[in-house]
């Protein structure tokens, strides 16, 4: 025998329950994005400029450049790296890290001819390696200005570069703050950066004036 109330008597949702139930489900979607922000890489970026002084003529400096498979590798050290056919390189930076997290990151760099008096260095993938939770976009151009100092040649070798590193982090990571995480990553990925930059810089003008035999910096003419 059914019951004349389940019947006759509408079947009504009280306001307060269906607030009670998009509340829950909203919680529901807001927990499954943490869960799914907590796993996914966060990206770390840096713009760098500077330049590189070599006392020679413009061509000479190119010359030089273009044959850089026989300074590229020595200049780069403490750098390990090992050559990826004619124009490209696997570098493995260094072990840097914050936290209690750390990376050894290793990339691939094809060095591009020069192309409307253009040097470029982009990212390329290294054969049978696959980075153990990172990945890193780098991008950079140089050109040459040639111009003339206390009647020496030199050539300003101008650079800029954008670098960008995608990092998926350990769980524990990301109960930190991620504004905290976010500036401390800029910070020494920008450090990294200056510093392999400029390290790199002085190995080269280096090699570059010991191999044609010019003193670095040149002697300056006595005058009068």
């Amino acid at each position: 025998m059914q019951s004349q109330f389940a019947q006759n008597q509408p079947i009504e949702v009280s306001s307060a329950l269906l607030k009670a139930t998009s509340i829950g489900a909203e919680k529901v979607e807001e927990a499954s994005e943490l869960a799914q922000n907590a796993t996914s890489p966060m990206c770390f970026q840096t713009h760098f400029e500077s330049c590189m002084e070599l006392y020679a003529d413009a061509k000479t400096v190119a010359n030089y450049l273009d044959s850089h498979q026989g300074w590229f590798g020595e200049c780069a050290e403490p750098m390990k790296v090992e050559p990826l056919g004619d124009n490209a390189y696997a570098l493995t930076i260094g072990r840097f890290g914050a936290f209690g997290y750390e990376v050894e990151p290793k990339i691939g760099l094809e060095l591009l001819p020069a192309e409307a008096g253009v040097y470029r260095i982009q990212t390329v993938p290294i054969p049978n390696y696959v980075p153990p939770g990172y990945d890193v976009d780098y991008k950079s151009s140089m050109h040459l200005v040639e111009v003339t100092t206390d009647g020496v040649p030199m050539t300003r070798v101008e650079w800029q570069l954008e670098v960008a590193v995608y990092l998926r982090f350990p769980k524990f990571i990301y109960k930190l703050q991620k504004s905290l995480l976010q500036k401390t990553g800029d910070r020494i990925l920008s450090q990294i950066v200056r510093q392999v930059s400029r390290r790199l810089t002085f190995k080269t003008q280096e090699d570059f004036h010991t191999a044609l035999g010019i003193p670095f910096p040149p002697k300056k003419s006595k005058k009068g």
